[in-house]
């Protein structure tokens, strides 16, 4: 198994059915293939190449006879590589993320990325030289339209000039990041893969005990709950030095490239304005009495309390049976959904299924959560799951699948343009949720089902929207506190309790052993600050589907159009067609009244009980 790693058996389980498993023999054969070898090799040679090609003469390109053409050649050059080099990064981390603790897995993912780190050494010197390039040289130089076709890349690309640093600098960030970041990131991973966590008997791994904070039976919730603090204090000690190690590396790196604020990177990569972000902020927190706050003392009133320990916060409904959902079903029920919104949209998300672009399965060593990964436009997408039958669990199906359809339409803007800002690629995840919940919805007229229904969609909005704003709001108060020095596990623990409290609200009763659950969130390590996105997209959707219920004629072709786009266009000339603009600050208050509407009719179906 090691050698392939492109297993696309089914795992069949007694409840669910036969569960996919990813074929990657589309990207290459195995872990030994004579290709991987061979473009490993070519990869060297090329980036050395390019580097003796043009290395300390684009600003003489640009001002030659033929700049836009020499200068597109070069670009066409850069891309290529990008795309290969894109492709064997992909690769190893899909085969590490199938399993994280085999150690032939471990070693081949380390061995790649520092093959691709050092061979992108060659490549740094590119993108800070077309900087150094004048304004009034790049803009002739784009009226060519073979270098014009690249003018979003070129464009977002000088947007980091001002960040930018002295080429010998920037090549030791670079390398460094592999005994950086890079390796720290691949610490927590193998220590989350590695935790047991004692329930019932039985050690499990950590996507199963999460599992169970879902579970029909409060006892299981309890324990579950009480099993994972335990396990996550015994190994407070590294996930803090991990997060202390991560936070002051990145403060090393902004102050360095003079980003004023903790978040201002994110703000960059992801094309938004830091206004616009603390627009959103503001928003969701004086939003949270009437969302968190007013959804629990509901659900604790259905359970017959004034309070529910945190366990519960999740749990199913009380007296609404809960099925189990094979995954034939759920392939069904996204799969109807997009279609009803765009045949398109369907043909695309059923090539995940007809093609093992999908791995299902819940294995020991499997990376936690989801994923859709969009390798490269050479190749395809591919997403992981950790599919257990719960009806989260085909809103996560329907999420992934949204990212999923969104890289597959925006692959043709190539390497260097089809990658969107993560603000932006959360938007046709959560769209593809809100998708498949209306349809659910329209057909169901049991009064108890629809309410069920309703209150697990209203939840996840809330994770979506509430929660990772105060997560964001968690990752600012732990790197403005490093700046100050080192914290220990109980400062961090402090600082995760303020924003549960706030956010979640009094309903939510947090009881001792909570403090230490920002342990297992997987963003704060990879990706700081990413988790403002969600909520981005979330407010998003709930603004685009309330034009697209207005107005249905002709938004289906405005979306994938929209999505089709890629990295080409910023938020603002995306959202123009629909009428939308994130800068207007009641454009998050209508987001945000869409879930409150939803609260409004539990409510509503809670006194015709």
């Amino acid at each position: 198994m090691a050698k392939s790693a492109t297993r696309k058996t089914p795992t069949n389980t007694p409840k669910l059915g036969a569960l996919p498993e990813w074929d990657l023999t589309d990207l290459y054969s195995g872990l030994d293939a004579p290709e991987l070898k061979r473009d490993l090799a070519q990869s060297d040679a090329e980036c050395v190449g390019f580097e003796q090609a043009f290395k300390g003469r684009l600003q003489a390109l640009a001002a030659g006879e033929g700049a836009g053409a020499n200068l597109a050649a070069a670009v066409k050059r850069y891309e290529a590589l990008e795309d290969k080099l894109g492709r064997l990064s992909s690769y190893a981390s899909l085969v590490y993320a199938g399993n994280t603790t085999d150690p032939l897995r471990a070693k081949f993912y380390g061995d790649v990325q520092e093959r691709i780190t050092a061979a992108w050494v060659h490549l740094l010197f590119f993108s800070l030289e077309l900087n150094r390039i004048d304004d009034a040289a790049i803009d002739a130089a784009m009226r060519d339209p073979t270098l014009g076709h690249y003018r979003p890349w070129i464009e977002d690309v000088r947007k980091e000039k001002p960040y930018q640093l002295e080429d010998r600098v920037e090549q030791l960030f670079h390398e460094k990041s592999v005994t950086g970041y890079s390796a720290w990131n691949r610490q927590y991973d193998e220590t989350v893969a590695g935790l047991r966590f004692k329930i019932g008997g039985k050690a499990l791994s950590i996507e199963p005990a999460l599992n169970l904070l879902q579970d029909v039976d409060g006892k299981k919730r309890k324990a579950a709950a009480l099993a994972l603090a335990k396990t996550f204090k015994e190994n407070l000690r590294p996930f803090t030095l991990i997060t202390n190690t991560l936070a002051k590396d990145k403060e090393i790196s902004d102050r360095w490239r003079g980003f004023k604020d903790v978040a201002d990177a994110r703000h960059l990569g992801n094309r938004i304005e830091g206004e616009v972000v603390e627009a959103l902020v503001a928003a969701v927190r004086a939003a949270y009495p009437k969302l968190s706050h007013r959804y629990y003392a509901l659900k604790a009133s259905w359970f017959g309390k004034k309070r529910l320990p945190h366990w519960d916060r999740n749990a199913p409904l009380p007296k609404v049976a809960q099925r189990t959902i094979p995954w034939a079903d759920a392939r069904a029920t996204v799969l109807t959904a997009y279609g009803a919104f765009s045949p398109k949209m369907a043909e695309v998300a059923d090539r995940f299924f007809q093609k093992n672009w999908i791995d299902a399965a819940v294995r020991d060593g499997k990376q936690p959560g989801a994923f859709a990964h969009p390798t490269v436009p050479s190749a395809h997408p591919y997403v992981l799951l950790n599919y257990q039958g719960k009806p989260r669990d085909v809103m996560t199906l329907a999420h992934e699948l949204g990212h999923g359809v969104h890289q597959v339409l925006a692959a043709p803007n190539g390497p260097l343009m089809a990658p969107t800002p993560l603000t932006l690629a959360e938007t046709a995840s959560v769209f593809g949720e809100m998708l498949t919940f209306k349809k659910l919805l329209a057909a169901t007229t049991d009064k108890k089902r629809r309410k069920s229904m309703l209150a697990a969609k209203v939840e996840d909005m809330i994770n979506t929207v509430v929660r990772q704003i105060a997560f964001y709001s968690f990752e600012r108060k732990v790197h403005l506190e490093r700046r100050n020095g080192e914290l220990t596990a109980d400062k961090i623990c402090e600082l995760w309790m303020s924003v549960q409290a706030e956010s979640l609200g009094p309903a939510i009763e947090l009881k001792e052993g909570y403090q230490t659950f920002w342990c297992y969130i997987p963003h704060f390590i990879h990706s700081p600050f990413y988790v403002y996105a969600y909520a981005f997209g979330d407010c998003l959707v709930n603004s685009l589907y309330a034009v697209y219920e207005k107005s249905a004629s002709g938004f289906a072709e405005r979306y994938l159009a929209m999505l089709s786009a890629g990295g080409t266009k910023h938020h603002a000339e995306l959202l123009a067609p629909f009428g939308l603009d994130a800068r207007d600050p009641k454009f998050w208050d209508g987001g945000l009244g869409v879930i409150a509407k939803l609260i409004d009719e539990l409510e509503t179906l809670d006194g015709a009980r």
